[in-house]
């Protein structure tokens, strides 16, 4: 783990395996400081080296979802706040306000790829949802699904769980919310991202809830969109063309993220012991997959 930075003005909170979390050292401010770094990490482990920039552009995208997710006829709260962010990380943070972060991954799927793929293989669902038969790797489905997980505590694993589960933890108002705005915000995301001739196979939102701790007076009980939003590190992009021309799964759903990573280690490395220090070209690779996405949503 990298020492946190010394930021005038702030504390420091956290460090997860790719974000830190910061404080303002005045108390009454109820803001935070969110730094996403070039760390990367896979199945679990944090790697050497980080990705050059990745920082730099998950944050840009994240705040260009914010933005375009705040328009239009039915705008979705977000959890950022005016203000200066110091210089030394002005291009990779923003500010958030505090929230009740509520403990579901609210992960919506639209096409059959991943663990799901897996899984409707042995049993014909995904996260215990029918699907029909003669689908394959790749394909997109009926609908979207929202499939929740619960969000673990640090060092262990998130959990899959059930709607029915999902109601026991938050409420069944709540799940509810989850479940709907969820699957809007992903209709959305991926109507736009079809436009600029991507695909938005799947995603993961994280949402948290206003307190009286938090800034604006009567906002209790707001849910706001929260975290990171649509970026590569949350979500499985292809480009819609190789998705319809590719004759393997491998030249279909060849993914804006670090795939790359997880390809190379899991013909490298047996997951014990420490993880092998990535080479250089796959450092490149991940780097410019991840900058050629952000260039083809916002140029």
């Amino acid at each position: 783990m990298s020492t946190p930075l010394d930021l005038p003005g702030w504390r420091h909170l956290y460090s997860g395996k790719v974000r830190d979390l910061y404080a303002p050292e005045d108390p009454s401010d109820q803001r935070l400081l969110v730094v996403a770094s070039d760390r990367v990490s896979a199945f679990d482990f944090a790697l050497e080296p980080g990705i050059p920039q990745k920082g730099a552009l998950l944050t840009a995208l994240s705040r260009w979802w914010f933005d375009r997710l705040a328009e239009g006829p039915d705008p979705i709260p977000n959890h950022l706040v005016a203000g200066e962010i110091p210089a030394e990380v002005a291009d990779r943070a923003m500010l958030a306000r505090k929230l009740e972060m509520l403990p579901i991954e609210c992960v919506v799927r639209g096409y059959l790829a991943g663990s799901g793929w897996a899984e409707y293989q042995a049993e014909g669902t995904v996260c215990g949802i029918p699907l029909p038969a003669g689908l394959q790797n790749g394909d997109r489905l009926p609908e979207p699904l929202f499939t929740p997980a619960y969000k673990a505590p640090i060092g262990e694993h998130d959990e899959n769980i059930t709607f029915a589960r999902t109601e026991e933890l938050v409420g069944a108002e709540r799940a509810a919310q989850l479940r709907d705005v969820s699957l809007a915000v992903y209709r959305r995301a991926a109507a736009l991202a079809a436009e600029h001739g991507l695909i938005l196979a799947d995603t993961k939102f994280e949402f948290g809830v206003d307190t009286s701790t938090g800034l604006g007076a009567g906002e209790d009980g707001v849910l706001r969109l929260a975290d990171e939003v649509l970026t590569s590190d949350s979500s499985r992009y292809w480009d819609a063309e190789a998705w319809r021309t590719g004759s393997t799964p491998a030249e279909r759903m060849a993914s804006f993220d670090k795939q790359i990573v997880r390809d190379w280690l899991a013909a490298h490395w047996d997951k014990q012991g420490t993880p092998p220090v990535l080479p250089a070209d796959v450092v490149a690779r991940t780097a410019e997959r991840y900058a050629e996405l952000l260039h083809r949503l916002t140029a």
